[in-house]
């Protein structure tokens, strides 16, 4: 059995990268609904903040642990996470790991979506994408979307709404899908179109991939300045907690 910590009051698991995509490789065979996260400090930061989304979280079928503050609220708890399993790394990996595999994706502009498309592909030839759409339609009005996912009929659903939407959209939506697995990948697409650039490796293995977005994408900073500080102050809070108990 898989270890579980609860980081501000999100239950992730512990695991491997080779583990998580055997996991998820496994669901888009199965004849159920999985559902995926991949929450990052502000993630939980929102979740802090908004007990119905941390419900949500929690309800989900995988939750990975995506970035080095996941990680240090984690040890703080007595947990070292084996591997930081944020969804830009996993799904590529999973698309390796699963040719034949069908996809769809829906968030993004039209224009990201379809570069997005392209490049994946691209990438990975043995790799079917039966459908696609934009994330710009009423997201309380998703009868028109729900249905052509369901006519494309893919083994995984793609979400690119961007946090909280896409955890909300998956959960309202969930009993009316027949996909194996959906995940929400947040701005996955615009790394895949070329729109958005990650930081180089070195920069993400020292756990400071937060400092070259902010550079890149100097519109997150209240994100990162305000928000770190909070999620640290927060998890401190919650090693105290734990100390008295």
């Amino acid at each position: 059995m898989q270890r579980r910590v609860r980081v501000l009051g999100v239950e992730v698991t512990d695991q491997s990268m080779d583990s998580a995509v055997e996991q998820l490789r496994a669901a888009t065979c199965g004849d159920v609904v999985r559902t995926v996260a991949f929450p990052n400090a502000s993630t939980l930061n929102l979740a802090v903040e908004d007990r119905e989304y941390a419900e949500i979280l929690n309800t989900m079928d995988f939750v990975s642990a995506d970035g080095t503050g996941v990680r240090w609220a984690a040890r703080m708890r007595g947990v070292t996470l084996q591997a930081n399993l944020n969804g830009t790394d996993v799904i590529p990996a999973l698309l390796a790991a699963t040719p034949g595999l069908r996809v769809y994706f829906l968030g993004g502009d039209d224009e990201v979506n379809e570069a997005a498309v392209q490049a994946i592909s691209r990438e990975y030839p043995d790799i079917v994408v039966v459908g696609r759409h934009h994330g710009f339609f009423d997201l309380d009005r998703p009868d028109e979307v729900l249905a052509d996912i369901a006519a494309a009929a893919p083994q995984l659903l793609l979400v690119g709404f961007g946090n909280p939407l896409q955890e909300k959209w998956i959960a309202a939506n969930r009993a009316r899908l027949s996909v194996p697995l959906v995940a929400g990948v947040g701005g996955l697409f615009g790394f895949w179109a070329g729109t958005r650039t990650r930081a180089p490796g070195f920069t993400r293995r020292i756990g400071m991939e937060w400092v070259d977005i902010l550079v890149r994408e100097p519109h997150k900073a209240k994100r990162y300045l305000l928000g770190n500080p909070v999620f640290l102050a927060r998890a401190l809070r919650m090693r105290k907690q734990d100390l008295r108990s």
